[in-house]
C-alpha cells in the first residue's frame, strides 16, 4: 500500500515483505526508539511499526513542512489491521485520470502553479475508464480513446475539517482529435501543452510525486513490452 501524505510517498508493507536495505539512507526500528522528526531525511524505512504509531506518523507528515524527505517506507505486524483502520479514518474519494499520448508527446496540464495530468473526481454511477476520459476531454478540449490501465494512486488532503483520502485510476490514452484542445479555466487550468520526453523529464521537477509515480509506473509498461518481445 503506497499513500502520498503531502506529496510525500509513504510505502506500507507487511514485515516478510524481502526490501534492498542499500535504497535507505536511514533506517529505524519502531520497536526500540521513539521516531525523531530529525532522523527522518531522504528515503528512510521504520520497521516493526504499530497501527497507533503508523497512524501519529501520517498525522506528522500531514500537519508540518518537511524538506529533503524524499519517501518513508514502514513494515508493521499489524499490516491487515492498518489497512482496515485507513480506510475508516479516511473519507475515500474516486477520481480518474489519463496520461494522452500523440506522436510521442504527452499531455501535460498546468494547474495551481505545478505541472500535471488532466483528471478528476468520478461522478456517481461512473465506471473508472468512463470517467477518466471525460475528465481529460473536458479539461483538455481534446478527443481521445483508452488504451489500457497504468496504476492507481492515493493521497490524502483536508477539506471542510474532514480527512479525504483520493484513490485515482490512471490510464493511457491516444489522442483521436486536438483541434480544439483548450484548457478549462473554471477548474483553474492556464495552460494544456503536447511535451516530448525530455520536457516531460524537466516538468515533473516542478509537479508532484505522485505524477512522477504514474510515469514510472507507465514506463515499467513499457520495458515489460520490450522485453516480451525480444
Amino acid at each position: 500500500m503506497r499513500i502520498f501524505i503531502n506529496d510525500i510517498p509513504v510505502r506500507i508493507i507487511s514485515q516478510d515483505k524481502p526490501l534492498d536495505h542499500d535504497y535507505f539512507h536511514v533506517e529505524i526500528d519502531a520497536a526500540n526508539e521513539k521516531l525523531n522528526r530529525n532522523k527522518l531525511i531522504h528515503h528512510v524505512l521504520i520497521n516493526n511499526m504499530t497501527k497507533n504509531q503508523v497512524n501519529e506518523l501520517l498525522d506528522s507528515l500531514n500537519k508540518h513542512v518537511w524538506h529533503n524527505l524524499y519517501s518513508i517506507t514502514v513494515t508493521s505486524p499489524e499490516f491487515s489491521q492498518i489497512r482496515l483502520y485507513l480506510n475508516s479514518k479516511y473519507k475515500v474519494v474516486k477520481a480518474a485520470g489519463g496520461l494522452v499520448r500523440k506522436n510521442g508527446k504527452i499531455l501535460m496540464i498546468y494547474r495551481l502553479k505545478k505541472w500535471d495530468l488532466p483528471k478528476g473526481k468520478m461522478n456517481k454511477n461512473e465506471g473508472a475508464k468512463e470517467g477518466a476520459l471525460r475528465e481529460v476531454e473536458e479539461e483538455c478540449g481534446v478527443k481521445v480513446k483508452m488504451a489500457g490501465k497504468i496504476c492507481s494512486t492515493r493521497h490524502t488532503y483536508t477539506m471542510n475539517n474532514k480527512n479525504i483520502l483520493k484513490k485515482t485510476n490512471w490510464y493511457v490514452m491516444d489522442c483521436i482529435d486536438d483541434k480544439k484542445m483548450q484548457p478549462q479555466i473554471e477548474e483553474d487550468i492556464e495552460e494544456v501543452k503536447w511535451m516530448s520526453p525530455k520536457e516531460v523529464y524537466h516538468a515533473l521537477k516542478d509537479s508532484y510525486h505522485s505524477i512522477g509515480h504514474v510515469f514510472r509506473k507507465y514506463n515499467e509498461l513499457g520495458d515489460k513490452k520490450k522485453a516480451q518481445s525480444a
